[in-house]
């Protein structure tokens, strides 16, 4: 392509270090920066004509001072960050990824829950401390756990990291049930669909999958938590603003649930003063840093497709200038 395209990623960390960034590199003049903080966004968009963004946010303020920006491909699926609607009105294409972290989800969902059910860090402690050594048995039965074989496997969000996740829990034996968040996929899933409430109150396991909006933000409040059984496990997977946290320690610190593991949070990174920081029952509580998303196959079909988008913007600007 010409070196009329001038590419910037302006916070190419998010992406880790893959072997293809030279499917994008290779498109035209590019500039990558690790992060950018907000102070920063104008001055290194300046000149492009091509933005990528993981999670710096592209508002009025960067379109206005930046006239030749024309193309935004954001490094992920969901596109908060960017003010579409003004983005429109200045003719700039803002185009995303969908469906390149399936896999690596759905496999991080099934870690996160197994490594509590079968409670890992405490019998990885076990031997680790030596006591293990000095058993006068094979065995030590410490920590009790169940099997999902014909358990409960509610879902929050049926769209296509939900349905494989149906699948794989279906393969260890769970009848899946499922809630929509969103209205949709309630006839053609294969899957029975309950009301949230009901959803809460009899699942053992409750793994979320649905995006934030103005319908999942704080979806499982206090009062939602308080539906759960003791004996269930909860999965976040989806954004942390959907679960409310300080509920939530509160409800693992009072053995109110199983046990939660959270790949999502509210803020990201955590806020210091965060109170699931300060949760007693720490082994109920699993956190990961927001990584379920990035299977190095994962990044790498996101580096692929972010440049296909912007392979396929440039040959349909092309087209339509040769034929004006």
């Amino acid at each position: 392509m010409s070196k009329s395209v001038k590419i910037v990623f302006l916070d190419a960390s998010t992406a880790g270090k893959v072997a293809n960034l030279s499917d994008i590199s290779s498109l035209g003049e590019y500039t990558g920066h690790e992060v950018t903080r907000p102070a920063e966004r104008i001055e290194r968009i300046k000149g492009h004509n091509v933005v990528i963004t993981n999670k710096v946010v592209i508002d009025r303020d960067v379109m206005d001072a930046c006239p030749g920006l024309e193309l935004v491909c954001v490094a992920a699926t969901g596109m908060n960050n960017i003010d579409l609607e003004y983005a429109a009105k200045k003719g700039i294409t803002v185009k995303n990824v969908a469906s390149y972290s399936t896999e690596s989800v759905t496999q991080c969902t099934f870690a996160m829950l197994f490594y509590l059910l079968n409670a890992g860090r405490y019998y990885d402690d076990y031997v680790k401390s030596g006591q293990y050594a000095t058993s006068p048995v094979f065995t030590h039965l410490g920590r009790e756990f169940w099997e999902l074989n014909n358990k409960l496997f509610g879902i929050i969000g049926m769209g296509a990291i939900g349905k494989r996740v149906a699948q794989v829990a279906q393969a260890f034996g769970a009848r899946v049930v499922y809630t929509s968040t969103s209205g949709k996929n309630l006839e053609a899933t294969g899957y029975q669909h309950l009301p949230l409430e009901e959803l809460l109150r009899t699942a053992d396991v409750v793994s979320i999958h649905c995006p934030l909006n103005d319908q999942t933000r704080n979806l499982l409040s206090e009062t939602r938590l308080r539906m759960l059984k003791p004996t269930a496990y909860l999965l976040n997977m989806g954004r942390g603003g959907i679960v409310d946290e300080a509920a939530l320690a509160q409800a693992i610190d009072e053995n109110r649930m199983a046990g939660a593991a959270l790949d999502v949070l509210s803020a990201e990174p955590i806020a210091a003063e965060s109170p699931l920081l300060r949760v007693q029952n720490k082994e109920k509580l699993f956190i990961t840093p927001h990584i379920a998303w990035a299977g190095r196959e994962a990044r790498r079909l996101l580096i692929a497709q972010t440049a296909e988008n912007i392979k396929s913007y440039f040959e349909k600007k092309i087209k339509g200038n040769a034929t004006t």
